[in-house]
């Protein structure tokens, strides 16, 4: 099946103007409606992962979307694998905006193919495509300049606005480098379900540290009256965390003789 290519008027049709049938298969590339059969298990794995590693990434202004159809010309409507895109709904037509970077994974799909896309995207507006080739285990950026995609250094980092910070490449070529980067953004984004762990963490810690300290000096009151500890009495008094009864042993081991009658009930 093929569409009507002929240019109508000099404005671009909305980004969420759909050309293929929405929640399908197909895009439509250059007019021709294209089948896009479902990803195998590498592409699928890796596509999750950096959907979610992206999704951690996002600037408070921008959210995430994976396989959005994009319009990105009269004849053009396909979906990045990832993509970012501002919040805030579009001022003129009401609907969504332009993304600002895309991805693209490569698995079966030529770097020829996604190259083709990623030049369209850029022809829209898009600021930056990315593909991520899996049997290669590399980054490629588009350089429209070059009319080609440019290899990323692994060891480098991805700085855009859309970015609360600054993402690793290497982050988004391997799972196994995903996990921590994930867990740093969300932290230096103060996500407030993070933010309330680590509090409760200090609080747990703050709580440890005061219950250490006096069962320190309920071994250093039984040391200094001499009263015989084993290793295992050390460690059951080093190992209580409640307060109140730290308290009381503090208070017996001003006066006991013996280990047997701190821990009476």
């Amino acid at each position: 099946m093929s569409f009507d290519t002929t240019e109508r008027g000099p404005e671009l049709p909305p980004v969420d103007a759909r050309l293929a049938p929405p929640e399908t298969r197909y895009e439509v590339h250059d007019g021709v409606l294209v089948y896009v059969p479902p990803c195998d298990e590498p592409h699928g794995r890796r596509q999750s992962k950096i959907c979610a590693l992206i999704e951690a990434y996002a600037a408070r202004d921008f959210t995430v979307a994976s396989e959005m159809l994009t319009r990105t010309s009269r004849t053009n409507d396909f979906a990045p694998d990832v993509s970012v895109y501002p919040r805030a709904r579009d001022p003129n037509t009401g609907g969504r905006q332009l993304e600002h970077l895309a991805f693209e994974v490569v698995s079966t799909e030529s770097l020829s193919h996604a190259g083709r896309k990623a030049a369209k995207l850029m022809g829209r507006g898009v600021r930056r495509v990315f593909a991520i080739n899996i049997e290669r285990s590399r980054a490629l950026e588009w350089s429209p300049a070059l009319g080609t995609w440019s290899v990323l250094d692994s060891s480098d980092h991805i700085a855009d606005r859309s970015l609360a910070l600054t993402l690793p490449i290497a982050a988004l070529l391997t799972a196994a480098e995903a996990d921590g980067p994930m867990a740093r953004a969300l932290i230096a984004k103060k996500t407030p379900e993070i933010e309330e762990v680590i509090a409760q963490g200090r609080q747990e810690g703050f709580a440890e540290g005061v219950a250490r300290g006096r069962a320190e000096a309920v071994i250093a009151v039984l040391d200094a009256r001499s009263v015989a500890l084993d290793t295992a009495d050390r460690a059951r008094i080093l190992g209580e965390l409640d307060p109140a009864l730290l308290e009381r042993w503090l208070v017996r081991a001003a006066t006991c003789d013996r280990i047997g009658q701190l821990f009476e009930v």
